[in-house]
């Protein structure tokens, strides 16, 4: 199956879409202009919108509509920026560049950048709650799975963890349950809340799930590889920072080849449970699933 150039298109026509829509949605907000215009700085600074995109993907597998998704997409990637902004300052990674910008917090000093990531993290819960293409019920169900998801027990939890764990060396097992929470549950979310939409059954929402866990670890262990082997062109932020942060690190634990067998094995896994999924088109997804394999930032 040569996905490629439909995932390209997809992917090409969605991010124009969210990004002309990110303005219309954080503008009319009553609220000072300088902290409106933080929050769009990093929300406009770039980026893959992988989280978003997976949402949108699953609509367009399942022949579903959609405008039905395209809020709590946003919404989506309005919490991933929240959570970039809060992790590049100084008490967290202290990075100076995101996506080849300076980040945030050294733009606008630490304490707007603080109220720029509350800001977009609540807002986004505002998005779906008002979005009139969801039901009541729908809409309870998303925020809730997209709080469990990003809250204590989902990305925070896991982004405390792999504080904690710096420093120590942690076994492959427990680096892996980490970045279940810091990257995967979100990827998942962003899976299972477009089957919600779609209208998908419980086992098909499983797959997704199961798809998402593998898609997130896979995520992860490229973005460890890029660390050492990227630019900073490519990646836009300092290579070696993982190393410098003395951060656990896949290929720190298995070597840069076993790093990248585990890779092939998860992205093979999230295909096996794609292929799963009845009465759906795989095509845009498979072709996100290499995308996330072979991307170089």
């Amino acid at each position: 199956m040569n996905s490629k150039p439909e995932f390209q298109q997809f992917l090409t026509e969605q991010i124009n879409i969210l990004e002309a829509r990110f303005p219309l949605l954080l503008n009319p907000l009553k609220s000072p202009d300088i902290l409106k215009e933080s929050m769009l700085y990093s929300l406009n600074a770039g980026g893959k919108r992988i989280r978003p995109v997976l949402l949108l993907s699953v609509l367009h597998a399942a022949g579903k509509p959609l405008e039905a998704g395209y809020r709590t997409a946003a919404a989506l990637e309005l919490i991933h920026t929240y959570s970039l902004i809060h992790d590049d300052l100084p008490a967290m990674d202290d990075d100076d560049l995101r996506r080849g910008k300076p980040t945030n917090h050294k733009v606008y000093g630490e304490d707007i950048a603080i109220l720029a990531g509350d800001g977009l993290l609540t807002h986004s819960f505002n998005l779906i709650s008002k979005d009139e293409h969801l039901s009541a019920d729908l809409k309870v169900a998303l925020i809730a799975d997209i709080t469990d998801a990003a809250g204590p027990e989902g990305m925070v939890g896991g982004q405390v963890s792999d504080m904690q764990g710096e420093g120590k060396e942690l076994t492959a097992e427990e680096l892996e349950a980490i970045h279940h929470r810091k990257t995967g549950d979100l990827l998942s979310v962003s899976l299972m809340a477009g089957g919600k939409i779609a209208g998908l059954n419980e086992e098909d929402n499983k797959y997704l799930s199961l798809l998402g866990k593998h898609l997130g670890l896979a995520f992860q262990i490229k973005d460890d590889l890029l660390d050492i082997e990227g630019t900073v062109e490519e990646i836009g932020k300092p290579v070696g920072s993982d190393a410098g942060n003395d951060k656990n690190t896949y290929p720190s634990l298995l070597g840069l080849d076993g790093a990248k067998k585990k890779l092939d094995i998860h992205l093979n896994e999230a295909r096996m449970n794609l292929q799963r999924i009845r009465h759906f088109n795989p095509v845009v997804l498979d072709g996100l699933i290499t995308y996330i394999g072979e991307r170089k930032g």
